[in-house]
């Protein structure tokens, strides 16, 4: 209901915007009696271009019906008695108007909710600014745009005044000039008159024809300087409107669609498309009234020629103006849901296109049909340049046709959809050591319509963003590589799709933080110690020092191209691997802060070693992809009095998919403290197994338990399935004999044995048992 109140402050031209959201679609009565239901309801939680999310929509709907209904029951008294009946009727209409169609009813609310939040954080910004505070750079461009569109009206108001006044000038001109040519024939009828008549009737006529004449001489030259007046202040409006579409479609438009791109690599995409379509609105009709006055212009001048240049300077206006009105409506033919951009054959997807304008140029009167085709680069590029009239494919698409509807509760023209799948793909050849998943497509939309009544016919078109296109899924990953690069360097109106091949390391690292934050859903990112141990892994380096990197380039090559020294992946595949293991498996873990991660194994060593025996640190492997290793610190048990740092062979998803990281953390009795020196039950308790449930799902058996030394005189590892419950004594100074060792110095407490076997084997034996032999 917060909002509601303060939507209710809104004043002037805001309170006006809020006003117009509602009508019989949704009654501003229904908002407000029913504020506190509507803003608790999880509207955005709906997936509008989900025909499955329908039930979810009706749902909502009849408790809409229902709180309404309830509403007007309690209205009592004299004074509510109307209000009463108000309600109630609101209830069925509502019903009435959205049962077939619910989803529409979400839709509509969205906006409107959405909307009014935009309105009251303008309203907000602006306040802040008036007293003292400087506005957001967002809040003066709206300003700025906003106050245009009122000196746009105005002139708009103005031509059509003088206008009018032209053509009722107009108008009495021609009856004096059909008075004069009355004039004229009565002086040509003068002859049957006898000489003495005729001579006084003779007089005052040509009297008479005369003031007339002199009178038309005057109001000619008039008639000419008002339609030349008329002609210089469309000209000036003309302009203005080209000033304000270019900075709506060059740099709003424009920057909507690169938050668009930057949200495929998890980037904020705030929405603001129902903004940008309030504005291209508002330029729609501006144009097409200066166009219908241009026109009424022209008619008035061939309804009464008179010399001088209007026909041409009227011929030009009406050129101009409908090269901008084609401009906009082409402009706004736009891709509100982009296809995804690792694109798999025979994968069902779905996209949405809108047409920003298409409401109030009445489009939907005959509604469009959109297609969808998948183009290689080298027909975008020839697309773009013109070259190709016609819509070669390099695949095909399957329900690739679809019919725009329009959406009258929020006055959108959209074609979802909902169904494609690509059947097939035909690739190009490839350059030099460019792989499949290097190779950009994209799905080119368009379309043909007309407005006006057929008087202006567009044929539109829209490229997607770049996809890549697989067949497996084991492509997916140097596919994601290729999109982000794009995603993260594509230059607005560049060819496509042109990127740089190197970059400045800060700018990657601004694209992998952002994809980093996104798939952990949180705000924690990669702060600057996490960079610069990407840093030291991208460069081979060893230095410290993040200003050692600022001035660095990284190539694609070494992004995804060459593989990191000593291993047989690249950069981007091991940082991958490290971002799918935190966001199957890990996420809460890291947003807690219990991991560390980007450490070394030098780095872990340095660290730990200066804390008590027992503290342990969960960082990345460099060896294996997707994989994360616990490091602790202990005392060696082959030299009293000297201190190891130990690091178990790599756990990676298949592990935590039979067991989390907080069950085998748990395990591990010699694991203490978490760095620098946090119990670790505090740290990981909320998330254990319950302990029957540990025993029934079949405990990893990593509690370290010392047998005899054999006569080589190391320790070894034995297998211990365990219950909680049981007391372990501290096990630091046992430790796996060499050949647990792997080639990094890792080890893994569970190689000499097979976890699904012993899971079978633990569900054979009674538990009565099982927990007698634990205990003994």
């Amino acid at each position: 209901m917060a909002m509601w109140i303060q939507a209710q402050q809104l004043q002037g031209e805001a309170l006006h915007q809020m006003q117009a959201l509602y009508g019989q679609h949704f009654p501003i009565e229904v908002r407000h009696y029913l504020a506190q239901w509507i803003e608790s309801q999880l509207w955005d939680s709906v997936e509008l271009d989900n025909p499955a999310e329908e039930t979810k929509a009706k749902r909502l709907l009849d408790n809409l019906v229902t709180e309404l209904q309830r509403k007007a029951q309690l209205q009592g008294g004299e004074d509510g008695f109307l209000l009463k009946i108000k309600l109630g009727h609101y209830a069925s209409q509502l019903k009435s108007t959205y049962d077939r169609c619910p989803l529409e009813l979400v839709r509509c609310i969205k906006h409107i909710l959405h909307s009014e939040q935009r309105l009251v954080q303008e309203a907000t910004n602006a306040s802040c600014g008036s007293g003292g505070q400087a506005m957001d750079t967002l809040s003066q461009r709206h300003q700025q745009i906003n106050q245009a569109f009122e000196e746009l009206r105005l002139a708009t108001q103005e031509t059509e005044n003088e206008l009018r006044k032209l053509q009722h000038s107009q108008e009495y001109f021609i009856i004096q000039y059909q008075e004069n040519l009355r004039i004229q024939a009565q002086l040509s009828s003068l002859s049957s008159l006898p000489p003495a008549e005729r001579t006084q009737r003779e007089t005052t006529l040509q009297s008479k024809r005369a003031t007339v004449e002199a009178w038309l001489t005057r109001e000619a030259s008039t008639l000419q300087k008002y339609r030349l007046n008329l002609s210089e202040q469309h000209q000036k409006t003309l302009g203005l409107l080209r000033k304000q579409q270019t900075l709506i479609l060059d740099e709003e438009l424009i920057q909507w669609k690169r938050r668009q791109q930057l949200a495929g690599n998890g980037g904020p995409h705030e929405g603001g498309l129902d903004v940008l379509q309030s504005w291209c609105e508002k330029l729609a009709d501006l144009i097409w009234q200066n166009r219908q006055q241009i026109r009424r212009c022209e008619h008035l001048t061939q309804q009464l020629p008179l010399p001088g240049p209007m026909e041409e300077l009227l011929s030009k206006l009406n050129s101009d103006i409908t090269d901008i009105i084609s401009a906009l409506v082409t402009s706004t033919f736009i891709i509100e849901k982009q296809p995804p951009q690792v694109l798999k054959t025979q994968t069902k997807f779905a996209a949405t296109v809108r047409l920003l304008v298409g409401g109030k140029l009445n489009v939907h009167m005959n509604p469009p049909q959109v297609k969808a085709v998948i183009v290689s680069e080298q027909q975008a590029k020839a697309l773009l340049k013109n070259e190709s009239t016609h819509s070669e494919s390099s695949g095909e698409i399957l329900n690739n046709n679809c019919v725009m509807e329009y959406h009258q509760a929020t006055g959108t023209l959209s074609a979802h959809f909902r169904n494609m799948s690509l059947k097939r793909i035909k690739r190009s050849d490839r350059r030099g050591a460019e792989s499949v998943t290097e190779e950009k497509f994209t799905v080119l939309f368009e379309s043909q319509f007309s407005v006006g009544g057929n008087e202006l016919v567009f044929h539109v078109k829209t490229l997607s963003l770049p996809v890549v296109v697989i067949v497996h899924g084991s492509q997916d990953n140097n596919a994601t590589a290729t999109v982000l690069w794009d995603n993260a360097f594509a230059e607005p109106g560049r060819v496509p799709f042109i990127v740089p091949d190197k970059v400045l390391w800060p700018q990657l690292c601004e694209a992998l933080d952002m994809k980093y934050k996104a798939e952990m859903h949180s705000g924690r990112g990669l702060s600057e110690d996490n960079l610069v141990f990407l840093a030291q892994k991208a460069f081979t380096s060893s230095s410290n020092n993040p200003e050692d990197y600022h001035n660095m380039t990284i190539s694609w090559a070494q992004f995804n191209r060459e593989s990191l020294p000593g291993r047989n992946f690249t950069f981007w595949q091991w940082f991958d691997g490290v971002v799918e293991l935190m966001k199957k498996h890990l996420k809460p873990h890291w947003n807690d802060g219990a991991i560390l991660g980007f450490v070394n194994k030098q780095q872990a060593q340095d660290m730990l070693l200066s804390k008590p025996n027992g503290t342990f640190l969960l960082r990345f492997s460099d060896s294996e992809i997707g994989g994360i290793t616990i490091a602790w610190v202990a005392e060696n048990p082959n030299k009293p009095g000297e201190r190891l740092v130990w690091n178990l062979l790599p756990y990676t998803t298949k592990d935590f998919s039979i067991r989390s990281l907080a069950d085998r953390i748990s395990d591990l009795n010699h694991l203490l403290f978490l760095y620098p020196d946090r119990p670790k039950d505090e740290v990981f308790a909320k998330y254990y197994t319950p302990p029957l449930s540990k025993v029934l799902c079949g405990m990893s058996g990593r509690f370290t338990t010392p047998n005899p030394e054999p006569s080589g005189g190391t320790s070894t590892f034995m297998d211990q399935t365990a219950s909680p419950s049981v007391s372990h004594p501290n096990n630091f100074g046992v430790y796996p004999s060499d050949s647990m060792l792997d080639p990094d110095g890792d080890f893994d407490l569970e190689d000499t044995m097979d976890v699904a076997r012993h899971v079978e084997e633990l569900l054979r034996r009674p538990l009565a048992n099982q927990w007698s032999s634990q205990q003994s």
